[in-house]
């Protein structure tokens, strides 16, 4: 990569812990003459100075784009450059962070990894959503974790079939399905009773979310697998499509929602040394009381 002269940063910049860290980022980057873009609707942390441009700028007009908040902050972020293939890094002031992997205190080390090319780049996947309606209309989307069909708020489970590469697997009765990446089997998949999957297998991980049947279990399927799910013609049959939590639209007995792999790719920076299942025994409090190996 090379050197970034141009970042963007995006956050939520109201809550103290994101502005404080923000406020870092911008005179650290001043410090290195680089120019920071923020989208003109945000709020600028005290102390900082930045360009403003439309939030649809920020991915086209970046040579880096920095995340800082959470996991959802940087899913986000990952819409806003996934058509230009700018590189993406996280600074976690969220909960949880298995993607937001540079913290607080390695703010200025790690800006200037990024700037000097020495961050590790690792490229992920993406997911496309289709939803095609009965009359013909279309909507279309990208994720980076997961595409999500759920039941609307009626109180009433869903019945829906999925299929794979165009073979029938099953016929489902629940709150819905999670269609997950690999990056995104540690999310929703997770709760769901899914299997977590290292980033660099290409498989989906598919996860009946609270089915009626307890057999009805996540399964893992090939990375290159289109998945097509269709409600069943049953009264007031209704659902929502969410694409990394955002609404895609909703899904009746006449519509197919089809999910296939992107043909972008989103890159995600860590530091130096960035080690998968340290961030696992981390996160998810593996082996407490056991000797860091």
């Amino acid at each position: 990569m090379t050197s970034p002269r141009t970042c963007a940063l995006v956050g939520r910049f109201t809550d103290p812990r994101v502005a404080e860290s923000s406020q870092v980022v911008l005179a650290h980057l001043a410090s290195r003459h680089v120019t920071v873009l923020l989208d003109d609707g945000a709020a600028l942390p005290d102390g900082g100075t930045a360009t403003r441009v439309p939030e649809n700028e920020l991915g086209r007009q970046a040579d880096l784009m920095i995340a800082v908040g959470g996991d959802g902050t940087l899913l986000y972020a990952a819409g806003l450059v996934a058509h230009h293939g700018v590189p993406l890094l996280g600074i976690n002031r969220g909960r949880l962070g298995f993607l937001t992997d540079v913290m607080p205190e390695d703010i200025a080390a790690s800006l200037d990894a990024a700037l000097d090319g020495r961050l590790e780049a690792d490229e992920r996947p993406l997911l496309a959503a289709c939803v095609r309606h009965g009359d013909g209309q279309m909507a279309q989307a990208l994720a980076l974790n997961d595409v999500v069909l759920q039941k609307l708020a009626t109180g009433r489970m869903v019945d829906f079939e999925t299929r794979v590469s165009g073979q029938y697997v099953n016929t489902h009765s629940g709150d819905g399905i999670v269609v997950a990446s690999a990056t995104g089997s540690t999310a929703y998949a997770l709760s769901c009773g899914g299997p977590i999957i290292e980033p660099n297998l290409d498989v989906l991980v598919l996860s009946p979310i609270c089915p009626h049947t307890l057999s009805d279990r996540p399964i893992v399927v090939s990375g290159r697998s289109t998945i097509e799910i269709k409600l069943l013609d049953r009264p007031d049959a209704r659902a929502q499509v969410t694409c990394d939590g955002v609404i895609l639209g909703s899904l009746v007995p006449e519509d197919v929602l089809s999910i296939r792999p992107a043909s972008e790719r989103i890159t995600l920076l860590h530091p130096p040394g960035h080690d998968y299942f340290k961030l696992l025994r981390s996160k998810l409090y593996w082996g407490r009381g056991s000797p860091e190996r």
